[in-house]
């Protein structure tokens, strides 16, 4: 599950991709607050993470903001789960990150949990390493299954 931080994040994220994708102009947090629906204080937080990671980038002024520092296509959701949420596997022994054996495995090699866990993994990364950020900007059915509801089931294939 993601947390209220990483659908904030994705939603902000989207509309600096949309702004890069239209007229690049940077964008206020205020303006990035107001067109995702996220609260302004948790953004700045949120924001400043992101920038630190050099996705974004941030300048002060008037005419000042984010953008986004690399193209939308090239930001995988799984690189932004892994930011924002941490390590994204279900075993710590699976982690691509943050591997650390399972205190309680005799070997990993014939344990039941980590070959069932695997498999499922294996397919839920791959799906999450080859959407990104600009799928997320330019699918409004992407959109919708990290909406204000949380995630829905889609209606038809995206």
């Amino acid at each position: 599950m993601i947390t209220q931080k990483m659908k904030y994040a994705l939603k902000a994220l989207t509309e600096l991709a949309v702004e890069k994708a239209g007229a690049g102009a940077p964008l206020s947090i205020e303006e990035i607050a107001r067109r995702s629906g996220t609260p302004k204080r948790f953004l700045e937080q949120i924001l400043l993470e992101i920038r630190k990671a050099g996705i974004v980038a941030s300048t002060r002024g008037r005419t000042g903001g984010y953008v986004l520092l690399r193209e939308a296509q090239t930001i995988s959701l799984s690189e932004l789960l892994r930011l924002i949420d941490g390590p994204i596997a279900p075993l710590q022994c699976l982690s691509q990150r943050a591997y650390q054996r399972c205190e309680d495995c005799e070997d990993e090699a014939t344990c039941k949990l980590r070959r069932v866990f695997s498999e499922l993994f294996w397919s839920y990364l791959m799906l999450m390493e080859s959407l990104t950020l600009a799928d997320l900007a330019a699918n409004p059915k992407m959109a919708a299954v990290v909406g204000p509801e949380g995630l829905e089931p889609p209606t038809k294939a995206l």
